[in-house]
């Protein structure tokens, strides 16, 4: 099995996680400062051919009453426009809390307030990841699409 990337996609960070090769664990990896969409692209697709990425886990952030919102808009948009691009199979997971559980997890860590913000988004990849990992709801991206 190739390992699966792992993405929290934020306005100014994207959290990065991987898994490893056999697919049981899911690791942070990096934080991306957020550059603009095809500068967005470019990087994530270094990621996927430097680790030999096989499929893509993409947050996707939903209201507590799994309503979308403007934000949900924009990923599921970025998302159309990366699957196209990577020519593999992505697929969204329900993100909600996962950044608030990522802190939470941080902070029982005895993790600094200051490495928190920078970690929080790699962090809750990995969570995002772990639970695909672990068989959680996956909703495939239409590849085809662009919305």
């Amino acid at each position: 099995m190739k390992r699966w990337l792992g993405l929290d996609l934020g306005h100014v960070r994207i959290g990065v996680a991987l898994s490893d090769p056999l697919g049981l664990t899911a690791q942070p990896l990096t934080v991306l400062k957020s550059a603009g969409t095809q500068k967005d692209m470019i990087a994530i697709g270094e990621l996927v051919e430097k680790h030999e990425v096989a499929r893509v886990i993409i947050g996707l952030p939903l209201n507590m009453d799994g309503t979308e919102s403007s934000t949900t808009k924009k990923v599921r948009e970025f998302t159309g426009k990366l699957a196209q691009r990577l020519n593999m199979p992505v697929f969204f997971i329900d993100e909600r809390l996962t950044s608030k559980q990522a802190e939470r997890l941080m902070i029982e860590g005895d993790s600094r307030r200051e490495d928190r913000r920078q970690k929080v988004d790699k962090v809750a990849a990995a969570l995002l990841l772990q639970a695909a990992l672990q068989g959680a709801h996956l909703e495939p991206v239409n590849q085809n699409e662009n919305p």
